[in-house]
């Protein structure tokens, strides 16, 4: 698992701090939120009116299509090529600007844009194609693209990865049909891509973001100065970015699609290390849809110095010890808790492949949760209780329309969160195909929701915490108040098994002794135990945005949780570390201590 920073549009990726997600593996990290996409306000299918770059892609695409696999008189060329039965292109084009700043100083400060397109070309047919099993994720071809609407350059452009995809596309159907002849015969026996109804919003493209850039230099200069004041805070970065993206799609079916979005959010990362050598961190994120929609600079400095004292207590905590009891999740830490253990088993290609796991496959119609729970991903939905709902999008990366999706209801799964990989018994998307520029779209989570009808005020949910610690012989429950990161193994060569990170633990003591901060310590599991655990949630849900690393990529999402009571949960030690803390002394401990003799 890696802890980066993200900066980055909607598609583009650039690294990432937040939800970490691998085939094998995924995992949640902090992010930014994906921005409000604006609502169409003009629909046409006359290549005509289209904005100059998608009008391009249409062009180009249709002359394309008429092309490929036609090789003229030449018969044993045209013996060896196969015409493409589809074809699409998806251009993000994207502007950003970036400012940021530690220990008080500026060290970046600029702005980008870039437009890159995603090609993608099927040959043979939607039962099977060049992109069967292990060569999906070949069955995209990327290439950046010239920034003005210079139509010779674009259609150039676009001439070249089609043609370099296409080339790809015949040796790999090549591959696809032989190795169906020698394999022996799979277990779902599903095509390889659906048909779905074309679709059709063209909007505005997005306006380049707006931000007073010497004040905000100033701001966020502001806010990582405030790190001085603690002298075992040894590193800090204080990061706003604000983005403009619109994404473009068009495809031999007839989708014609742009679509704004935007986004601002101020990224906060401060570092310390306790005298035994284990490294720690605090990290919070704040997101708009715009500048002007972030919090006011004394409300951001409040936050600093919480993360500041926050980090000077876990320093002097205890390290925890290894532990199998009742625990509270918070929200935040429920909602991780989700998107790890249930939400990547949902998806709807982890349904199909010797290799996966499988975990819910046969479970459609039977109860996988406690009946008061229910689960959704709802991409449509921009907020929640007033928070930004990073995984939000109108259409998904594969033309289709954004859907809500009711996975559980009372308890008892009903679907999955699928892309247009048909899967048994579901064989259509439900606008959930996403992925990060380059990589092949898959059934990925949005804005995952759970929801509960056995609530209680969290007060009443402690009081169940130190009864059932109480039952079991315990000293103590374990409170998970915040949390860093989270990843789950979903494959069969692998234990299927899960881990969350936290980042702030309290014991939570049947005595009545004061709640007490520990460090170190990891949740882990296996799903199916864990799922059935659950005994009761709180009255108030919350949010957690992030982003998920998986097969298609790094894609912004959300998880809306309230908090959980769990009979039964298991920790373990995060690593320990093995260097000391800094040998020199930090300037600024320096620099007070002198202050302090002044006086």
């Amino acid at each position: 698992m890696t802890l980066t920073f993200l900066a980055r549009p909607r598609r583009f990726h650039s690294g990432g701090f937040g939800i970490r997600c691998i085939s094998a593996s995924c995992a949640l990290l902090f992010a930014a939120p994906l921005a409000l996409a604006a609502k169409p306000d003009t629909a046409t299918t006359s290549s005509g009116s289209l904005p100059p770059l998608l009008n391009i892609m249409t062009t180009e695409l249709t002359r394309a299509m008429g092309s490929l696999g036609k090789a003229g008189g030449d018969k044993a060329a045209s013996e060896k090529q196969v015409p493409p039965y589809f074809l699409s292109y998806s251009v993000s084009d994207a502007e950003g600007i970036s400012i940021r700043a530690q220990y008080g100083a500026l060290v970046d400060s600029g702005s980008s844009h870039q437009r890159v397109v995603d090609v993608q070309v099927r040959v043979g047919d939607p039962k099977l194609d060049n992109t069967h099993g292990t060569h999906r994720s070949a069955a995209v071809n990327t290439l950046q693209l010239p920034l003005s609407d210079d139509r010779e350059a674009l259609s150039r452009s676009l001439w070249l990865a089609t043609n370099s995809g296409y080339g790809t596309a015949l040796d790999n159907f090549l591959r696809v049909k032989t190795e169906a002849e020698v394999r022996a015969k799979e277990e779902d026996a599903s095509g390889d891509f659906s048909t779905e109804a074309p679709q059709v919003a063209v909007d505005k493209p997005a306006a380049s973001p707006v931000v007073d850039k010497a004040a905000w230099e100033g701001r966020v200069r502001d806010l990582s100065k405030v790190f001085r004041e603690y002298p075992d805070v040894y590193q800090n970065l204080v990061m706003l970015t604000a983005q403009s993206e619109t994404d473009y799609y068009a495809s031999s079916e007839g989708s014609r699609i742009a679509t704004p979005h935007r986004s601002a959010r101020l990224v906060v990362f401060a570092v310390s290390r306790a005298e035994d050598g284990m490294d720690l961190f605090r990290a919070q994120t704040f997101e708009a849809e715009t500048v002007a929609g972030l919090p006011k600079q004394a409300e951001l400095e409040k936050a600093m110095r919480e993360l500041g004292t926050s980090l000077e207590a876990l320093r002097k905590a205890p390290v925890t010890e290894p532990f199998n009891g009742p625990a509270i999740l918070s929200g935040r830490a429920a909602a991780v808790f989700f998107h790890e253990v249930l939400g990547h088993r949902l998806e709807g290609q982890r349904q199909r492949g010797d290799e996966e796991g499988q975990t819910f496959t046969k479970e459609v119609n039977k109860p996988v949760l406690p009946s008061f729970l229910s689960v959704s991903d709802d991409p449509t939905r921009t907020t929640f209780n007033g928070k930004w709902l990073s995984g939000t999008y109108e259409y998904d990366d594969e033309g289709q329309k954004a859907k809500k999706v009711d996975l559980i209801q009372d308890g008892v799964l009903k679907t999955f969160l699928m892309s247009r990989l048909p899967i048994a018994s579901f064989s259509n998307s439900n606008g959930h195909g996403r992925a990060q520029t380059g990589r092949v779209p898959n059934g990925r989570q949005g804005n995952l929701i759970v929801t509960s009808t056995k609530s209680v005020p969290e007060t009443e949910l402690r009081k169940m915490l130190l009864d059932e610690a109480k039952k079991q012989g315990k000293a103590y429950g374990l409170y998970f108040e915040d949390i860093s990161s989270g990843f789950a193994v979903t494959t069969r060569n692998s234990p299927q098994a899960f881990q969350v990170i936290p980042l702030v633990v309290y014991r939570v003591y049947v005595d009545g002794r004061p709640d007490e901060l520990v460090r170190g310590v990891s949740i882990v599991g296996t799903p199916l135990a864990a799922m059935k655990r659950i005994l009761a949630t709180g009255d108030k849900s919350e949010v957690f945005n992030g982003e998920c690393g998986a097969e298609s990529g790094s894609i912004p999402v959300s998880a809306v949780a309230p908090a959980m009571l769990l009979t039964e949960i298991e920790t373990q030690k995060q690593q320990q570390g093995t260097e000391r803390v800094p040998i020199l002394s930090n300037p600024s401990a320096v620099a007070q201590l002198d202050a302090g003799k002044a006086h």
